[in-house]
């Protein structure tokens, strides 16, 4: 019976995210569809000739029209699969199938070029959640002996591992049951992640102002003049497309003409403009954004749309987002000595990080912190807190050896449980 042309029901819609990697940068997962054949394709062509062997234990140069009939074709029930995207292309697909009731062979195939971010152990939490949601209760995997880095994704997903050795082929089984030890391995992943897509603000190497100005007082001036005054200890670029030089730097017309890797983009272009500077951001493998400009949710229901197009093509691309509407960053370590914001007022060293959503609070605190003589670590405005949340940054100053207390002022708290979680 040909089934090609029969309709595939449709997969829960909580099984799509955006998930960070181990290096902190964000990419999306979603169940495949047939839609995804062309992706498909494409993927194949880009992983190695070892990766596909460990993944068919046979040469398989290509995948044939009804290989990628049968791999975009699922069910969503005995036979899902998984695919993790990043800027719009497709670089890691896990699946399983239904071997017999309450059992599923798993099996994954990751770009050449992504392997060691991760990615595995994502897909493999992903399906054993989809798995028990479709009462599953084990998974089983055929491993080839020398793909050990695949056998130590398994051991160190927190399951219960049982193995056996026959006919030159590692053959894997183990419960899905979300253990107390699976579950620490998935906090950790997640907790490690998220302190890495934070740590590159506070120490990043090179930041670009895109909206630098040689206008006084005006946001794109003032962001140029605190940065260079704060005696940032990384490379400072300026990118104004209509001027030659700002404040004595060569200015740049976009992102993409620096000549050299930019760590952090501080955005402060009309909102209607930002996305095309995140595109612009992206070609360069920009690592975050933080958005000065206003002009999102605070304005009202236009601005809550351009604001969700904003996250959702920053996510796409791997990049993460402090604000829109913000005041910016600080550390004041002197090793790096970033004031990456609108206030003037760089504070003395100390073992406070301070997050807040207000910026008018954020600037009031930060003089009292100088005017007392008090100090801090670290400190973020989120302004709208789009994307980096009070809860990433708590990851992170978790693991940040300069911190010992942390300030944080929330209007909202947009994940209670995992607050509590880290809390305490």
């Amino acid at each position: 019976m040909d089934t090609s042309s029969a309709p595939i029901p449709a997969p829960p819609r909580h099984w799509e995210a955006d998930v960070l990697l181990r290096d902190g940068r964000s990419a999306h997962i979603r169940p495949i569809t047939p839609d995804d054949a062309e992706l498909l394709v494409e993927f194949y062509s880009r992983v190695s000739d070892q990766s596909k062997y460990y993944r068919f234990f046979s040469p398989m140069p290509q995948l044939s029209p009804r290989d990628v009939e049968r791999f975009t074709r699922v069910d969503h029930q005995d036979r899902v699969a998984f695919v993790l995207l990043l800027q719009q292309r497709m670089i890691a697909v896990g699946r399983y199938d239904l071997v017999r009731p309450g059992e599923a062979e798993v099996a994954f195939l990751v770009e050449d070029a992504h392997q060691g971010r991760g990615i595995a152990q994502l897909l493999l939490e992903h399906l054993a959640q989809a798995g028990r949601e479709r009462g599953l209760e084990k998974f089983v995997a055929e491993i080839l002996p020398d793909n050990s880095r695949m056998i130590q994704t398994f051991r160190d997903a927190g399951y219960r591992v049982a193995s056996e050795y026959e006919d030159g082929v590692l053959q894997l089984e183990f419960p899905i049951a979300p253990t107390d030890t699976a579950v620490g391995v998935m906090h950790g992943r997640e907790h490690r992640a998220e302190a890495a897509s934070i740590e590159r603000f506070f120490n990043p190497r090179s930041v670009a102002i895109v909206g630098a100005s040689r206008r006084q007082d005006t946001i794109g001036q003032t962001l140029v003049r605190n940065l260079v005054n704060g005696d940032f200890t990384g490379r400072v670029y300026a990118v104004n497309p209509t001027a030659g030089a700002v404040s004595g730097l060569p200015a740049y017309k976009s992102v993409s003409d620096i000549p050299d890797d930019v760590d952090v983009a501080i955005v402060a272009v009309p909102a209607d403009a930002v996305q095309d500077v995140v595109l612009d951001c992206a070609a360069k493998g920009v690592h975050g954004l933080v958005v000065i400009s206003s002009g999102f949710a605070e304005t009202g229901e236009e601005g809550r749309q351009r604001q969700r197009r904003l996250v959702g093509l920053s996510r796409s691309y791997g990049l993460r987002l402090i604000g829109p509407n913000c005041l910016g960053v600080i550390n004041t370590d002197p090793a790096v000595s970033v004031n990456a914001s609108l206030s003037s007022v760089m504070p003395p060293r100390g073992r406070a990080g301070f997050f807040c959503q207000s910026g008018a609070l954020g600037s009031a605190i930060l003089e009292k912190v100088q005017n007392r003589g008090l100090g801090l670590s670290t400190f973020v405005s989120a302004g709208n807190r789009a994307d980096v949340s009070g809860n990433d940054l708590l990851q992170y100053w978790e693991e940040d050896e300069s911190t010992e207390v942390v300030m944080m002022y929330l209007e909202s708290i947009g994940n209670p449980r995992k607050f509590s979680r880290i809390a305490r």
